[in-house]
């Protein structure tokens, strides 16, 4: 079973998430998907960051109704701080020793692959899944790193999009799934 790994804050989950995940699990190979939410990416800014039982209860929200092909995976929540992605994948492979697991990821993430933690144990060791994102020459990464390039949609929502207009007292319903979104009402998290 080949299972993808979509790495990240979901600083809140949105619809755009989703829609890499579904695209992911019907145009490739990919059987399950798993959200694994990040406590602290180290190349952003914490102080932006929801609490992370704040994040991972969104994205449980959002899922819901899609499981069990998507998940939520919470091991970096108990590994050290902050998480490398390289070294979640260890512990991931050693617990569960009869999956594929396939890494999904932006084009704008892998803009800055350089400045992960071993980045290139990361490319040499896993499969990487990219998906476009605006911004990024998506045909310079295809050359320079061996990664699988996936024609996915560009979607241009973004987490700091959401909660920017959150502050501005948008109304962000049609950009949130809607548990996410009376989550976010409920608990005034941004």
């Amino acid at each position: 079973m080949k299972t993808g790994l979509f790495f990240g804050s979901f600083n809140p989950i949105h619809l755009g998430h989703l829609m890499i995940a579904g695209y992911m699990l019907e145009f490739t190979d990919i059987d399950e998907l798993w959200f694994v939410v990040s406590p602290h990416n180290p190349l952003k800014e914490k102080s932006e960051l929801a609490n992370d039982s704040h994040r991972l209860e969104m994205v449980k929200l959002a899922i819901k109704e899609f499981s069990p092909e998507i998940q939520v995976c919470d091991i970096e929540m108990s590994l050290p701080k902050p998480s490398y992605t390289v070294n979640t994948l260890k512990v991931l492979k050693e617990k569960y020793p009869e999956k594929e697991f396939v890494v999904i990821m932006g084009s704008d993430s892998m803009d800055t692959i350089e400045k992960w933690k071993d980045y290139k144990t990361l490319l040499e060791e896993n499969t990487i899944y990219v998906y476009p994102r605006l911004g990024s020459d998506i045909h310079q990464i295809e050359k320079k790193y061996p990664v699988k390039i996936i024609n996915a949609p560009v979607i241009e929502i973004s987490s700091t999009f959401i909660r920017n207009s959150l502050k501005e007292s948008k109304n962000m319903k049609y950009f949130l799934p809607y548990k996410v979104f009376e989550y976010l009402q409920n608990n005034r998290i941004y």
